[in-house]
């Protein structure tokens, strides 16, 4: 620790707990805590002026593993999808492999947010990778499709701490000038984990079974628990609040009735059927009443305030229609490959590469040139523009269209997703008050989840439906009974991996690839379309100027970091000299009284 990050730090303590002391216990107690906490991150030099500790690059390569943990896995078991549903059948249950980790992802990522405000980040992300592993050991272990759906539920619950926890712990230690730098490395991270996952999926598909495409999250989160747990140290932190139990459970109700919608609507059951409605009518009614219950706790899961900033709501939106993509395209992209063009899972990994490098390499480009430049809003229109145009090349393919055109497509579209990928993070941080960064990480991880939820969801619905009209077509026009290989495929019974494929007739196999060309044209139109809304979203986002310091949360002084006592009697008015009457200014430029600034690299308590 540095002499000035030792002064800064018993500067901000002692103004602390003069908020304490001199306010009541509603405002000038969280004021002073705030202080606290920032005091005690700016002892250890890593906000503002003082110098970097070197454990820096470990906390922050810490994270990435964790990360890497998550990301991962979805790549894996993307790859590994049609070799599972041939082994446990059922291609109507396809979406919900992944739907089920969405779903709970999406639901539990609030409250890992909201817990790791209250009662410190580290032991709320601990405790997430180990919920995330338990997962993963049981879905290996699974026999039947219910029990894989089930435990991927489980292993959704801990990924949705994952993600959030390491975005707002990187919130806390990072200003968002440099933030640019070190998302953009997590980008990095991100990009390798879908270029490497992949091809570590499809060969551990190939040659030891697809249950090691979950038993390789083991080693790697004993690595991640490793390094957290003894590298990564925080602020102890004391429980300020009673949870907001009411509106999780809304939020939960309101996500599920509406992904339940999505998916079983005109396949399980009809559109106008009783259990369709009654699911709308509880989403609807549950989300409508979410608002209202936030509106009046005194901890909300989701503080309504943060939708104030436009810029805030409008990387909400475009990160919400960036998780329906991904997800959607990872899931489907490697189906047209086996199914169409041949590949075995291993290959469709490694064809995966084109829309994987380039969102590797555009993420970090545009991380480093946001730090550099401070300039971020022509990225989102980027993005926002190749998006679009990459879903409708892709939409295009059929049973014809070679490898490398099919590359080409899907580069136009990693390269729009790289736009996208961390700044919509970035920006979403910077556009609320320091008070609400854990609030702001853990929003913006909900939307984009839960994009992922409805867009596979909705898109395995259309994909299903399709492939089956078109195989039961071709099972009538060839005068097939109900018992034939169309009639089998059409009711999702067969296998559906290459190897399966190449035995069928060439009849029958000619009118399966037929069927998955009009199922995935089906879903990457109806993406196209929906994605050209974040292109006109993109245009409204205003270039609020990037903050220079780190967003400390309210979090106790860290065991041995000084003491304002110990700084002696002049912390206190330097305290007030340096830092006592500054305000920071929030995304629409007006200030925040009261609450903790950043001026100079000091943190201070707002008069």
């Amino acid at each position: 620790m540095s002499a000035s990050g030792a002064t800064n730090g018993a500067d901000l303590q002692k103004g602390g707990a003069k908020g304490k002391e001199g306010s009541s216990p509603g405002q000038g107690g969280a004021k002073g805590e705030a202080a606290a906490g920032s005091g005690a991150a700016a002892g250890t030099g890593t906000a503002g002026g003082g110098a970097k500790p070197r454990s820096m690059h470990l906390v922050m390569f810490s994270l990435m593993v964790a990360v890497l943990l998550a990301m991962l896995d979805n790549m894996i078991v993307g790859t590994a999808m049609p070799t599972i549903v041939g082994e446990l059948g059922g291609l109507e249950h396809l979406s919900w492999v992944v739907t089920a980790y969405t779903l709970t992802t999406a639901a539990s990522t609030p409250i890992w947010g909201k817990l790791g405000d209250m009662f410190g980040r580290k032991g709320v992300f601990l405790t997430s990778i180990v919920i995330f592993l338990a997962g993963s050991m049981t879905s290996g272990a699974a026999q039947t499709m219910g029990q894989l759906i089930g435990f991927r539920a489980l292993q959704g619950l801990g990924a949705g701490g994952l993600m959030v926890g390491a975005m707002a712990i990187m919130g806390d230690l990072v200003p968002p000038r440099e933030r640019g730098k070190y998302m953009g490395m997590m980008a990095g991270v991100m990009s390798l984990a879908m270029i490497g996952g992949p091809l570590v999926g499809g060969t551990l598909t190939d040659h030891l079974g697809w249950r090691w495409a979950f038993y390789i999250n083991l080693p790697l989160g004993a690595v991640a628990l490793a390094m957290v747990g003894t590298v990564l140290h925080l602020p102890k932190k004391r429980s300020q609040g009673r949870i907001d139990y009411t509106g999780a459970v809304l939020l939960t109700v309101g996500i599920t009735a509406a992904v339940l919608v999505t998916s079983w609507g005109g396949t399980e059951y009809d559109w106008g059927s009783g259990t369709i409605v009654g699911l709308s009518v509880l989403a609807v009614a549950a989300l409508i009443a979410f608002p209202f219950i936030e509106r009046r706790v005194a901890e909300p899961i989701l503080p309504l305030r943060v939708f104030r900033s436009s810029n805030f709501s409008l990387v909400a939106f475009i990160g919400f229609l960036l998780g329906f993509v991904m997800f959607g395209s990872m899931t489907f992209l490697p189906l047209y490959q086996q199914s169409v063009q041949g590949a075995s899972a291993t290959n469709s990994g490694l064809l995966l590469l084109p829309v994987l490098l380039p969102m590797m390499v555009v993420s970090v480009v545009t991380g480093r040139a946001t730090t550099k430049t401070g300039k971020y809003r022509i990225y989102p229109i980027l993005g926002g523009a190749l998006i679009p145009v990459g879903l409708f090349l892709l939409a295009q393919m059929d049973v014809g269209t070679s490898r490398l055109t099919s590359a080409l497509y899907m580069a136009v579209l990693g390269a729009g997703m790289g736009f996208l990928m961390q700044l919509t993070m970035l920006i979403a941080q910077n556009s609320v008050e320091l008070k609400d960064m854990g609030v702001a990480s853990s929003t913006t991880t909900l939307f984009r989840t839960i994009g992922g939820s409805f867009g596979v969801a909705l898109m395995g619905t259309i994909f299903a439906r399709h492939v089956e009209d078109s195989m039961r077509e071709s099972a009538a026009a060839s005068g097939q009974s109900g018992s034939g290989p169309a009639s089998k495929l059409a009711d999702g019974a067969a296998q559906l991996d290459a190897a399966s494929l190449e035995k069928l007739p060439e009849q029958v196999r000619a009118a399966y690839e037929h069927a998955v060309v009009s199922g995935t044209h089906a879903v990457f139109l109806l993406a196209a379309g929906v994605t050209v809304l974040a292109f006109v979203a993109a245009w409204f986002i205003k270039e609020v100027p990037l903050k220079d310091a780190a967003a400390q949360s309210p979090e106790e002084p860290q065991d041995g970091a000084p003491s304002a006592e110990a700084a002696g009697p002049g912390a206190d008015a330097q305290q007030d000299a340096e830092g006592g009457q500054g305000t920071e200014p929030t995304a629409d430029g007006s200030t925040g009284g009261g609450e903790p600034t950043a001026v100079g690299g000091r943190a201070g308590v707002g008069g």
